[in-house]
């Protein structure tokens, strides 16, 4: 299998090409500055994505951002701090400012030459869009779980997007299925019979961070530990 042979990359966004974990550690501050003791930055993280799972999957058609503000006020709890209502609106709101990774928008300007490129993510249409203009790059689709109703792992969403690119002319085997969470992306493609290439931004960490442990780990095509390395495969084997 080559990265040629595919005809459109599909991508999570967020670990993927923006840095959310940074952008969450940094909109915590408020929460995790008025803590008794010091929380690791995985510590952050990995309670973040409990509480972040939980919740997709008690309130599924919630906005992003609104669901996010409720993870900050579970976090807040948990963590026996307080929060006010707005502070948690304005975390929610925070993933606009989330920033991308520093490779991102430069591969994707490259492999746009070469690939129709769509987005298939766990956000809100409005967030998604200041996270674009960070991209600097227009998709040819992009599939939000505000449009499906439903947050990733669950199936629907990768039925939903199969579906719509099943219009645009595209088969199952033009897809390249292309992120860094094990447990939201790689295990429902492997699920669905979808190629996938894993960025694993987090190479040089312990443990999952922003993401729920995927359990048996899924199996994957293709491994980069950037969008910049994926890009310059890519480049080498058309050179």
């Amino acid at each position: 299998m080559r990265l040629t042979d595919f005809k459109v990359l599909t991508f999570d966004c967020y670990g993927t090409l923006i840095d959310w974990e940074s952008g969450m550690v940094e909109a915590l501050k408020p929460l995790t500055s008025t803590i008794d003791r010091p929380l690791t930055r995985n510590e952050i993280l990995e309670a973040h994505a409990r509480h972040e799972s939980s919740q997709q999957r008690q309130t599924p058609s919630m906005l992003y951002r609104d669901l996010l503000s409720v993870v900050y006020k579970r976090l807040a709890e948990e963590w026996g701090v307080p929060a006010s209502h707005e502070q948690c609106v304005a975390y929610g709101r925070s993933v606009r400012n989330w920033p991308a990774f520093p490779d991102s928008a430069e591969a994707l300007q490259y492999l746009k030459k070469h690939y129709k490129l769509a987005i298939l993510s766990n956000v809100d249409n409005e967030t998604f869009d200041h996270s674009n203009w960070r991209l600097k790059v227009e998709f040819d689709a992009i599939f939000t779980a505000e449009d499906i109703g439903s947050y990733k792992p669950n199936l629907r969403n990768f039925e939903y997007m199969l579906e719509k690119l099943q219009g645009m002319g595209l088969a199952r085997t033009d897809i390249l299925h292309t992120a860094e969470s094990l447990f939201h992306d790689h295990k429902p493609a492997n699920n669905m019979g979808l190629a996938s290439c894993w960025i694993y931004r987090r190479k040089q960490e312990t443990g999952f961070g922003a993401t729920m442990d995927p359990g048996e780990t899924p199996s994957y095509d293709f491994q980069f530990t950037s969008m910049a390395e994926l890009a310059k495969a890519h480049q080498e084997q058309v050179s």
